[in-house]
């Protein structure tokens, strides 16, 4: 059996180069401020005149608020590739409904039929559902997870029928 190269949503590209590019820092961060910098950038900071304790204060604050930093970055790039990820298959906590508009004419549902949402969402009508004689631009949807199961329905504001709809993108 061969494995499937799944692409990894562009959120969480950057979560991972974000992290990446703040552990290099962390790790400077580590030493002290006077070993990051040139003795010249030193001294044009004006870091030559605090005294060992004010440098030691310095240096504590630094490593404290990119610690800080840091972890607010990480929970921040991991909320918002949960976001991104709502619909497609996986355990994610993201479960709340999208509300969106679809963009262009909707004219009914049908099976196999795809929607494309104005957030950049699209979905395919994934069951039998239909709701003929609808003419509607860019109507406002709602797509909202089933109870049990990773079933998502999406449904048209105004009309009670649901189709039953799989994230494709």
């Amino acid at each position: 059996m061969s494995a499937i190269a799944v692409p990894l949503p562009r959120r969480l590209a950057v979560a991972l180069a974000l992290t990446a590019c703040l552990a290099a820092p962390a790790a400077l961060a580590q030493q002290k401020i006077q070993q990051q910098m040139s003795a010249e950038q030193f001294k044009n900071a004006g870091l030559n005149k605090l005294d060992d304790q004010e440098l030691a204060n310095l240096n504590a604050w630094l490593n404290r608020t990119l610690d800080t930093e840091t972890s607010k970055a990480v929970v921040k790039a991991q909320e918002e590739t949960a976001h991104e990820r709502r619909g497609f298959f996986d355990k994610s906590p993201a479960r709340e409904p999208v509300v969106a508009r679809m963009t262009g004419r909707f004219e009914g549902f049908s099976r196999g039929q795809t929607y494309v949402l104005d957030n950049g969402q699209e979905w395919r009508q994934d069951d039998n559902a239909d709701l003929p004689g609808v003419k509607l631009d860019s109507p406002q949807v709602r797509i909202a997870p089933s109870v049990i199961g990773n079933a998502w329905y999406l449904s048209v504001q105004g009309y009670n029928t649901r189709a039953k709809v799989v994230r494709v993108k």
